[in-house]
């Protein structure tokens, strides 16, 4: 044997596991990022690490902005004067001109 593997250089194994934003501003404020390189007698070993930061209103563990794509629900207030009746108004123009006939086309 000449001594060269037949499997280098090799391919970079992922490990993934929930969910991670890769795009835009939340990227920057909720991602954070770590790269290390590992020296071994057969070449180098590179690691790099990905954790996304949970969101945090008073910003020590995470960011204090929501993510964008975050939705509140709301209950609605209770209304005290209820509607018995619906009704509708009819408001008329003062002074509105008729509609002027269109004037007839010649060919």
């Amino acid at each position: 044997s000449s001594g060269i593997n037949a499997e280098w250089p090799l391919r970079p194994g992922k490990f993934v596991d929930g969910l991670m934003i890769h795009t835009g501003e939340p990227k920057r404020q909720y991602v954070d990022t770590a790269v290390r390189h590992v020296l071994l007698r057969q070449g180098v070993l590179g690691i790099k690490v990905k954790i996304m930061l949970p969101h945090d209103p008073q910003g020590k563990v995470g960011p204090k902005q929501p993510l964008p794509d975050h939705v509140a629900i709301v209950e609605p207030k209770e209304a005290d004067s209820k509607i018995e009746t619906p009704y509708s108004t009819c408001v008329e123009k003062a002074g509105a001109p008729d509609a002027a006939p269109s004037p007839a086309v010649v060919m």
